[in-house]
């Protein structure tokens, strides 16, 4: 039976916040437990973070197709998968998700509710890895979406893991997740100052994911 638009926005909100509570939650555990040690902190935020996506989309996405990613809808869109009203619906639960991921995270440490990242995520090192961790992302779902649809949430999990440590941003590759953890003063956050130059680079990467996958994969 196919889900109703209620249903599908609700998954959507639901799955990008519990992407969210475990990027910052996992980021501030693995913060208490490094010791100062940054690699060990990142290593166990990767890993939690592609453990969760996989089970998200395997979990959400007969549902709702599990985008949990402006960037994906956006895509859906331009492909002519995805009205322009549904796009607008799963992007405000994606962005209401992301949000109360993060709140959610911050009251299980027991921190403040409301926060501002002070950390800085700038320059062109960063915004050519955003637009370069969109890109690849875009053209994981695009691949295995036209070849190999069962393969997408351990291909999208896999890409994840790999692109924290081949980006030089850690690969946020999605506007939710970036506009979210500028909410969280913690190991995952970005300062708001940032957060406009790599939502552009990751539709930058977007757009141009969307028109190499029309020619390598076209209907």
């Amino acid at each position: 039976m196919k889900a109703s638009v209620t249903q599908r926005a609700v998954a959507e909100c639901l799955g990008t916040g519990f992407l969210l509570a475990a990027v910052v939650g996992s980021g501030i555990m693995a913060a208490k437990l490094a010791d100062g040690n940054g690699a060990v902190a990142l290593l166990c935020n990767t890993i939690a973070t592609g453990a969760i996506l996989t089970v998200l989309i395997l979990t959400l996405g007969p549902i709702s197709g599990a985008h949990f990613n402006p960037a994906v809808s956006l895509a859906a869109a331009l492909r002519g998968d995805m009205t322009a009203g549904a796009t607008a619906l799963y992007v405000g639960a994606q962005l209401a998700g992301a949000i109360l991921g993060v709140w959610a995270a911050h009251l299980m440490f027991e921190l403040p509710l409301l926060q501002i990242s002070l950390t800085p995520r700038a320059g062109f090192g960063q915004w050519f890895a955003e637009a370069i961790a969109t890109f690849g992302l875009l053209l994981t779902i695009l691949g295995c979406s036209a070849r190999n649809p069962t393969a997408i949430p351990y291909a999208v999990g896999l890409y994840i893991t790999a692109a924290y440590w081949f980006t030089a941003s850690t690969s946020f590759a999605n506007p939710a997740v970036t506009i979210a953890r500028s909410l969280s003063d913690t190991f995952a956050g970005i300062a708001p100052a940032g957060v406009t130059a790599f939502i552009v680079a990751q539709l930058v990467g977007m757009f141009a994911a969307v028109a190499l996958g029309r020619w390598l994969w076209p209907d």
